[in-house]
C-alpha cells in the first residue's frame, strides 16, 4: 500500500507536486519559478499565490491559471486526495521508486505517478513495436520477452496494444518485474489498460505515469512518454516497426539519451518491418538475433544472476546499501571503491560479498565490481 498522507511529503515535495499539476509548468519554468524564489520552492507554500504569482517569471497563460488558486498547499493536498482514492503513489527524483536512470536524464520530470510495488534495481530493456504487427508475431514477442526477462532482466514499455502489451505479458509469464510508462494519467487508462493493470498489480509490475490525476491521453502525451520508457531503461529493442510506427521515436530518444538501441530484423518486403530495417540499415540500432544479444548489451550474465525476487533491498545491511550507491554503471577496482567510501577494506569487502550475492553487483575479471 502506498503512503500519500501529506505529511509523508516535506513542504518543498508538496510545492513541487501542486506546481506540476499546473498545465504549461514544466521543469524549465520551475527552474526559473526556484530561482525566483530564492531556491527552495517551499517559500511559497506558506503564502496565498496572489501574493507571489504576479511577480513570478512564469508566462502569461500559467500565471493566469496560478491566480485562479488560494493556495499551492491546498492544491497539493486536493492531488494527495485523487491520488489515495485510486492507491496511486508519489515519487520524487532521488526516492527508491523513482528510477535512477531516468534521473539522470536531462528532461526528467521531477517526479512520477505510479501503482504497484517497484522493485530492486536491476538491469532493464525497454522492448517496443507497433499496435498492428504481422500476423502471429505478438505470440513471438511474448516468447521473446519471457526468455529476457528469464534472465533477470525487466522488461519496460507502454502498454499500448499489440507489442507493447505481449511484451508485458512476456514478462509476467517469467515472474519478472515489467513497468509501463502511460500517455495518460494513471485515474485515466483506457479499458484495455485497465483490464491490464489488475494483472501488473498481482505479478510484480509497475504503471508509471508524469501526468497528474485526471490528464487523459492525447496526440502529444505518447511521443513524450516514449523518452521515459527510453530513459528508464539501459537499452532500446524495437521488435517490430514500420516507417510511421511511434515506437521509432522510443529508438530515437534512446540514441538521444546515449542507450544502445537493437532492432529485429525483418524480411523486406514485409512493411511492417521496414522501420526496424531502415534503423539498422542506417546505423542507428544494431540487429538483434537473439536473447543472448540483448542480455549481453544490458551487462547481465543469467548463469550468474539473482533470479527475480530473491535479492531484497529491504533486507541489506545499511553498510551494503552505502556501497551499492557509491558504485558506478561501470566496473571500478576495489581500490577505488574504497577511496570514495566510509569503510574499512574488510568491511568493503563484507558489503560487496553481500551485494553480489543479493544480485545488486556483478564482479567481473580482475576485481572489477559494477552496480546492477
Amino acid at each position: 500500500m502506498v503512503d500519500v498522507t501529506a505529511d509523508r511529503f516535506t513542504a518543498e515535495q508538496r510545492a513541487l507536486l501542486a506546481l506540476w499539476t499546473v498545465p504549461g509548468l514544466g521543469p524549465r519554468a520551475l527552474e526559473h519559478l526556484r530561482a525566483y524564489a530564492q531556491g527552495a520552492l517551499a517559500r511559497l507554500v506558506a503564502c496565498p499565490v496572489r501574493d507571489w504569482v504576479s511577480e513570478a517569471p512564469l508566462p502569461p497563460p500559467v500565471r493566469r491559471r496560478l491566480a485562479e488558486l488560494s493556495s499551492l498547499e491546498s492544491l497539493a493536498t486536493r492531488v494527495l486526495e485523487r491520488c489515495a482514492r485510486v492507491g496511486m503513489g508519489v515519487a520524487f527524483v532521488g526516492e527508491r521508486a523513482y528510477p535512477a536512470l531516468l534521473a539522470d536524464t536531462v528532461d526528467a520530470p521531477p517526479l512520477l505517478f505510479y501503482r504497484g510495488q517497484v522493485g530492486p534495481p536491476r538491469r532493464r530493456v525497454a522492448m517496443v513495436g507497433s499496435r498492428q504487427p504481422d500476423q502471429g508475431f505478438l505470440p513471438f514477442a511474448r516468447t521473446f520477452a519471457r526468455q529476457v526477462a528469464e534472465g533477470g532482466v525487466g522488461v519496460v514499455s507502454g502498454a499500448a496494444a499489440g507489442v507493447d502489451r505481449a511484451c508485458h505479458w512476456g514478462a509476467m509469464d517469467a515472474g519478472g518485474e515489467t513497468w509501463a510508462f502511460l500517455g495518460s494519467a494513471l485515474d485515466a487508462l483506457d479499458p484495455a489498460q485497465a483490464k491490464l493493470l489488475p494483472h501488473f498489480l498481482a505479478r510484480g509490475g509497475v504503471f508509471f505515469s508524469e501526468l497528474p490525476p485526471g490528464v487523459r491521453a492525447s496526440t502529444t502525451t505518447f511521443p513524450r512518454r516514449n523518452r521515459l520508457i527510453a530513459g528508464a531503461s539501459d537499452a532500446v529493442l524495437v521488435l517490430r516497426a514500420g516507417l510511421g510506427s511511434g515506437s521509432l521515436y522510443t529508438a530515437e530518444a534512446g540514441r538521444a539519451r546515449g542507450r544502445p538501441v537493437l532492432a529485429l530484423p525483418g524480411d523486406v518486403v514485409n512493411e511492417g518491418a521496414a522501420g526496424c530495417n531502415a534503423l539498422i540499415r542506417d546505423g542507428h540500432a544494431r540487429a538483434c538475433l537473439s536473447v543472448q544479444e540483448v542480455w549481453r548489451t544490458v551487462g547481465v550474465d543469467p548463469q550468474r544472476a539473482v533470479p527475480p525476487g530473491e535479492g531484497s533491498w529491504e533486507e541489506l545491511s545499511v553498510e551494503a546499501r552505502g556501497t551499492y550507491e557509491v558504485l558506478k554503471r561501470v566496473p571500478r577496482s576495489f581500490d577505488e571503491v574504497l577511496v570514495d567510501s566510509q569503510l574499512s577494506p574488510a568491511a568493503l569487502l563484507s558489503a560487496l560479498v553481500e551485494l553480489e550475492l543479493s544480485g545488486f553487483v556483478i564482479q567481473h575479471p580482475g576485481r572489477l565490481f559494477e552496480r546492477v
